[in-house]
C-alpha cells in the first residue's frame, strides 16, 4: 500500500476544543498541516503550511513534537498515511486559505454527526480527550464555525 507522509498539528483553545480543517472538496474534517517539500524538515513543512493555510506564523523550533501515527488516509483511497504530529501554541484568529475550505473548533470526547479523518478519529482526538478528561471539559458545543 503506497504510503503519504505529511505533518500535523494539534492545536486546542481554551476550552481544550481541537482545531480542526476540511479541505476543498472533501468531507473529511482533520488537523491542519500538509505534505514536506523535498529537503524540508517535518517540523519546517508544518510551520509553512499553518502559514498558509491558517496564517499561523510559528517558528519550526517552537514546535513540540508529539509522534508519529499511521491511519488510512481520508482522501487517497488504497493509501496509508503516516504523520508526524506536533503540538503548535497558537492562538487566532485564524484565516482560512489555500486548500482549506472551512475550519471548526471540535470536541475530542465526541464530535457527532461530523465526518473526522481516521488518523484524527483513531488517534489525534482521543489522545487530546485522555489528557483533558471530559469532567474538566469546558461546555462548547462540539463543531462551533470559526
Amino acid at each position: 500500500m503506497p504510503v503519504i507522509r505529511v505533518s500535523a498539528a494539534l492545536i486546542t483553545d481554551d476550552a481544550g476544543l481541537a482545531l480542526m480543517v476540511r479541505k476543498h472538496g472533501t468531507s473529511a474534517f482533520m488537523q491542519p498541516g500538509g505534505k514536506p517539500e523535498p529537503g524540508e524538515s517535518a517540523a519546517e513543512c508544518l510551520s509553512r503550511e499553518l502559514a498558509e493555510e491558517l496564517g499561523a506564523e510559528i517558528p519550526a523550533e517552537r514546535l513540540e513534537y508529539v509522534g508519529l501515527f499511521r491511519s488510512d488516509a481520508a482522501n487517497e483511497p488504497g493509501h496509508a498515511l503516516e504523520a508526524e504530529v506536533f503540538r503548535a501554541d497558537v492562538t487566532g484568529p485564524f484565516a482560512v486559505a489555500a486548500e482549506i475550505a472551512e475550519l471548526r473548533w471540535v470536541d475530542p470526547h465526541g464530535w457527532g454527526e461530523l465526518v473526522v479523518a481516521p488518523l484524527s478519529a483513531e488517534h489525534l482526538l482521543p489522545l487530546l480527550a485522555v489528557e483533558r478528561p471530559r469532567d474538566e471539559f469546558a461546555e462548547h458545543p462540539a463543531d462551533t464555525d470559526a
